[in-house]
């Protein structure tokens, strides 16, 4: 047997690892680059994506691409416009090369993708003022008809109410067992759905609060605001930037949206109402309400609610602004926040500023 000499083996060695290295493709069947070339991209923006380093021999014939599982279709050879409707965030560009031969090839990269423009900033009209539990640490809000079905927090003091703010009448109070957190809740197709904090279970009731079952969620992180669209789409936001749509009988997670404006992703999004076609989500630990485009995660629009905390009773309790409910008839919302002793009816108005 010829012995291979020591140091031609660690040449060609050296020189098998510099090819890897410089190898631009490597692992995936060829490379994009895409111009402009920048961090972020915004919803209009027109990019073109040049195929590069591709491993197969064919010609290309067309190139076809998808973003978060949607065909752009304004696609124009390698030209593409990022179109108002596309889900904001952090998203896979799906890029697909086929050949003369009827190959297909396939990249994908992620992109940053915001709104276009900046949120509309509002204000509010205080309306009426009514007395709230103020022991209730408010989760979620929302009304059936006068009626509020209310869920609040805290292990050993979580419940699931129907009251009338207008007389203050309770009409039943269910407490969840003391190892639940109660979240957000929401009245959708005949039934009451309530979320946990960190259990990751959800309870259903019916409309007179009888427990009927219980739901898990696994994707999403934890369980924070509910709502619904008034016909088969299910929100629930976890703290993270995502507000998820949930299986409308099920209840798992089927999707999710990012919450952006034209500058940054953003995060908190807590108790959740659907009205007028947006959602609204109270933003934890801020004095704000953001209005969210369903379709997109677009925040439209932030509603400054400054200064109705420093309205109610200021116990050692008080705590954040939690709490939104859209009375359809008066056209008017109502929000409150965790251990407040005053329920606020307000209408949300453009500033001057």
């Amino acid at each position: 047997m010829t012995t291979f000499p020591r140091f031609l083996y660690l040449i060609l060695l050296a020189i098998a690892m510099v090819a890897c290295k410089n190898t631009p493709n490597d692992g995936k069947d060829f490379n994009i680059e895409i111009f402009p070339k920048k961090k972020e991209y915004h919803l209009g923006d027109t990019l073109v994506v040049k195929i590069t380093h591709p491993k197969f021999s064919e010609a290309i014939s067309k190139t076809s691409f998808q973003f978060h599982q949607q065909h752009l279709l304004e696609a124009q050879g390698d030209t593409i416009v990022l179109h108002a409707l596309l889900p904001l965030g952090k998203q896979q560009l799906k890029v697909t090369a086929h050949t003369t031969n009827g190959q297909q090839y396939t990249v994908q990269k992620q992109l940053l993708l915001l709104a276009k423009d900046a949120p509309k900033i509002y204000t509010y009209k205080i309306i009426n003022e009514y007395t709230h539990d103020k022991k209730a640490y408010t989760q979620g809000l929302e009304f059936i008809g006068d009626t509020l079905v209310e869920s609040t927090g805290q292990y050993g003091e979580s419940s699931i109410r129907k009251w009338n703010p207008f007389t203050g009448e309770v009409y039943k109070n269910v407490p969840l067992q003391p190892s639940y957190f109660g979240e957000g809740a929401t009245v959708f197709k005949g039934k009451i759905l309530q979320l946990t904090w960190r259990e990751q279970i959800g309870m259903v009731y019916d409309k007179d609060l009888n427990f009927q079952k219980t739901f898990t969620y696994g994707k999403s992180k934890e369980g924070w605001g509910l709502c619904h669209n008034g016909e088969d789409k299910l929100y629930k936001s976890d703290g993270s930037e995502k507000i998820w749509l949930l299986h409308p009988e099920t209840y798992a997670e089927i999707d999710s949206l990012q919450l952006c404006t034209n500058k940054s992703l953003y995060t908190y999004a807590n108790e959740l109402e659907f009205a007028n076609g947006k959602i609204y989500a109270n933003t934890f630990l801020k004095d704000g309400i953001m209005i969210i485009n369903p379709e997109n995660g677009a925040i439209e629009g932030v509603v400054d609610v400054r200064g109705l905390k420093s309205k109610v009773e200021q116990t050692p309790d008080v705590d954040v602004l939690n709490g939104i409910a859209y009375h359809p008839k008066r056209q008017t919302f109502f929000i409150t926040g965790k251990n407040w002793s005053k329920i606020f009816e307000v209408v949300f108005l453009p500033s001057n500023n």
